[in-house]
């Protein structure tokens, strides 16, 4: 899952190289956090959150697949 989100958030952004995915297991729950450039946000965001909502929505069809939670933090 971690190396899904990370192919899609490198695609997305102009600075590839500034993206950084960590992995955080819980008990019940995978949180995978997204951390880009600065000047990144906005496309990993998207327009009142699209993107974003994207990408949740492949994090979980890709958690299901493998019968587990996530859940994706964006952060700055």
């Amino acid at each position: 899952m971690r190396d899904l989100i990370e192919y899609v958030a490198k695609n997305l952004v102009e600075k590839p190289e500034a993206v950084v995915v960590n992995e955080v297991a819980g008990e019940k729950t995978t949180i995978i956090e997204v951390s880009v450039d600065r000047e990144d946000i906005g496309r990993i965001i998207g327009k009142k959150g699209r993107t974003a909502r994207a990408l949740r929505t492949i994090l979980n069809a890709a958690a299901m697949k493998q019968n587990k939670r996530a859940a994706l933090e964006i952060l700055e």
